[in-house]
């Protein structure tokens, strides 16, 4: 598969990183030779200065023969202009990235269809998405729907004297089906649980469950809920500004902006959170805006460390949920380190977004977590696929994966070694990023 990427910022070099781990032919185009550096040396991929608006230089990289035509500058009228003509010029499908929240709109859709658009990506929106989440079950540091909320994925920072610590997963411990532990986070390593290993304090434990065993498994992790009414936004990006909108009515909820025109921007577009012009960063500031009765404390400005830093502030204060955008990848495993509550990460989203475009038409969805150098996939077993003849754990799956639960006639349902799966199942598999291609082909004929 040809796939060429415009735009070498953050998500278009990380995407073309993703990518080039797999065995794809991918290009990577900007104007500016500074951003390309030598990522061609480092990477499996190609790379080239030039314009995606520019004919000759569309037609120089090769657009006629791509399989997928991706644009991702930081410019939507750049990005749309250069997939229109990139699909003119011969391009099989395009993609853009765009921040204007009224072309997802279903009605639009087909509208770009038409044109030559076949998707559309908001990462704001998406980032957005995620931190509504996260307050709404706020006592997890990340949460997942699967399946249309038939199984959900929940991480949990385990405490010191939660029930789960010191059980090995082959005592019989985790055999009463109610939930399944399918990895941990400690430190900087992922484990896939085996029989020997045991859930310690501090891990980070990636659990799926049904919605109506959540409760239970809450409290097997010694958490307690929390209402969260009281919500202190840092930043007024377009993140805080989608995340208020999708929050609606009946939360106290302020954004603290530095900028004197964005705050008069905010004022214009949300009617349901207090615009405050003031440094957000300033404990004084923070102080006077009532930080110490806060129930929630959004970091969102275009500095992760300031971010980092305004959360750790927040938590000394008592404020007992935090969320930061972290967009240098590199700083997550530091802000992890520190207890940062959430941590969001535009450019990871956004990846695996258009990562999933490019899969099998059985992976239904593809989700990957920031936290953790892992996806959740979901799958669809199709007849006389290699999935559906024999128990799971006769399988052979690859090393790096495990399978989380299944769907089946809407109904979630979790797995053990004797779990045979059906055609029609949708299969939730929790795995490491190198092993989605190997996954792939137990689910074909």
């Amino acid at each position: 598969m040809r796939i060429i990427i415009a735009g070498a910022g953050e998500v278009g070099r990380h995407l073309a990183k993703l990518l080039s781990r797999e065995n794809m032919e991918i290009s990577l185009m900007d104007e500016s030779p500074e951003k390309l550096g030598d990522l061609d040396a480092e990477y499996d991929l190609l790379t080239k200065v030039g314009s995606p608006t520019s004919i000759h230089d569309l037609k120089d990289i090769g657009v006629r023969d791509c399989d997928l035509f991706i644009s991702v500058t930081p410019h939507e009228t750049e990005n749309m202009t250069a997939c229109l003509m990139a699909n003119q010029l011969g391009a099989k499908k395009t993609l853009a990235r765009i921040d204007n929240y009224e072309y997802l709109l279903p009605e639009n859709r087909k509208f770009f269809e038409k044109m030559g658009l076949n998707h559309l990506i908001y990462p704001e929106v998406l980032a957005a998405n995620e931190i509504t989440n996260s307050l709404n079950i706020n006592w997890l540091r990340y949460h997942i729907e699967l399946c249309n909320g038939a199984l959900e994925l929940c991480v949990v920072k385990v405490r010191e004297g939660a029930e789960v610590i010191g059980k090995p997963f082959s005592s019989g411990y985790y055999a009463h089906g109610k939930y399944r532990i399918v990895a941990l986070k400690r430190g900087n390593e992922t484990i896939i649980p085996s029989g020997s290993d045991e859930v310690q304090a501090n891990d980070m434990a990636y659990v799926v469950c049904t919605n109506d065993n959540i409760g239970f498994m809450r409290t097997q992790m010694g958490k307690t809920e929390h209402e969260i009414k009281n919500i202190i936004f840092f930043g007024g990006s377009r993140i805080a500004q989608k995340a208020v909108q999708t929050l609606g009515k009946g939360k106290d909820i302020k954004i603290i902006e530095s900028n004197k025109d964005l705050c008069y921007h905010l004022s214009q577009k949300v009617d349901n959170a207090l615009i405050i012009n003031a440094d957000g960063s300033d404990m004084d500031v923070l102080k006077e805006e009532g930080i110490q009765d806060a129930d929630a404390f959004v970091a969102v400005t275009e500095n992760s460390e300031a971010n980092i830093f305004a959360c750790l502030a927040a938590q000394r204060f008592g404020v007992r949920k935090t969320i930061a955008e972290v967009e240098n990848i590199d700083y997550i495993p530091m802000a992890e380190g520190l207890d940062v509550g959430a941590v969001l990460n535009k450019k990871t989203i956004t990846a695996s977004y258009i990562y999933q475009l490019l899969l099998n038409a059985s992976v239904l969805n593809v989700r990957n977590l920031t936290s953790a150098d892992a996806q959740i996939v979901e799958f669809m077993a199709e007849a006389g696929s290699r999935i559906t003849r024999c128990p799971i754990k006769r399988m052979g799956l690859p090393k790096d994966s495990t399978i989380a639960g299944i769907v089946r006639a809407g109904e979630g349902i979790l797995v053990n070694g004797n779990t045979e799966i059906l055609q029609g199942d949708k299969v939730v598999i929790f795995c490491k990023s190198h092993v989605i291609r190997q996954l792939e082909r137990f689910f074909k004929e």
